[in-house]
């Protein structure tokens, strides 16, 4: 089979390998469209390694293991690969674990209602921060203020102005940034004592300190999620920090794992979750590099790079 390796610059090499073959708990997974995402580019760089850095699936499943006992050949699936560990996503087939791995359904229109659970999403049209804002609708939280800059397209249908949710440009410089969410803050007349939670979707030096000054300017207590590791410095004392990590499913939360990939299945049959905007790359396997160097650069907003494996030369499907 043919599959990518990334290594720094990104460089990509086209290479053939066997087709590997699940344990008793995985699924292989002949990949119809393979998804990127910027740490594809800057694992190689962190790492100095060359590897098939594709984790985000979508296909049919091949075969399955021993154990598996929720999907069979010819089922339409979507997984998450295991991050840095062989047979990713991008080739024309991979593994998954079955926790990791649900249908694909048929698509569906959602509902929602308020509730004053007030959240900040910083980065809102990233791939993390739409998800994480459709699962906040979802779960009736409401006010939200989401902060994003040039996709802000892509945010503003997904908001209930009603509820008091907002969008706020970053466009205009950190400084006018921090005092728009101030006085977005302001005029939620919450009450004193309610907290602030923020999830910085893009967990940069300059979103860190600027959430940092936000939480200085309003003397409210809360809490901060960083989606990247490591203990993030500035903020004011009374603000809780922690740090998530999408690799968690496949080690201490995989049973938090096995229930939301399921539950993001009944949200996409149902209509209430959608998947991020998408541009599919041309050449298969060929456009990988090109598409990570558009991540280096900070082309990408609000669109995730996809391939579809059959365009590769040399695949013959």
């Amino acid at each position: 089979m043919k599959e990518a390796l990334v290594s720094k610059g990104p460089k990509v090499q086209i290479v053939d390998s066997p087709i590997p073959t699940p344990n008793p708990d995985q699924v292989l997974i002949k990949v119809i469209v393979s998804g990127s995402n910027p740490k594809d580019w800057k694992v190689p760089v962190w790492f100095g390694s060359t590897a098939n850095e594709g984790d985000d699936i979508a296909g049919i499943v091949e075969a399955v293991g021993a154990n598996v006992f929720e999907f069979a050949p010819g089922d339409r699936v979507a997984a998450f690969h295991e991050m840095r560990t062989p047979h990713g996503s991008y080739a024309e087939y991979a593994l998954a674990w079955q926790h990791t791995t649900f249908h694909i359904p048929p698509w569906s229109p959602p509902s929602s209602s308020p509730s004053p659970t007030p959240l900040i999403i910083y980065g809102a049209s990233s791939a993390v921060g739409t998800y994480a804002l459709q699962l906040a609708r979802r779960t009736a939280i409401h006010p939200i203020l989401c902060i994003a800059g040039r996709a802000q397209d892509r945010v503003l249908p997904l908001l209930t102005p009603s509820n008091g949710d907002a969008l706020l440009d970053c466009r205009d410089g950190d400084a006018a940034l921090v005092s728009s969410l101030v006085k977005a803050v302001d005029t939620l007349n919450l009450p004193a004592d309610v907290p602030i939670a923020v999830l910085d979707a893009v967990s940069t030096d300059a979103s860190v300190a600027n959430v940092g000054e936000f939480f200085r300017q309003t003397s409210r207590k809360g809490s901060v999620t960083f989606v990247l590791p490591g203990e993030k410095a500035g903020l004011p004392e009374g603000v809780e920090q922690t740090t998530t990590n999408v690799g968690c499913v496949h080690r201490e939360d995989k049973d938090f794992g096995y229930v939301y990939f399921r539950y993001f299945a009944r949200g996409l049959a149902e209509g209430w979750f959608r998947g991020q905007k998408t541009e599919v790359v041309p050449g298969g396997l060929a456009g990988v590099e090109g598409a990570l160097k558009k991540l280096m650069s900070g082309e990408a907003s609000a669109v995730k790079y996809v391939f579809r494996i059959g365009e590769t030369e040399g695949v013959v499907r």
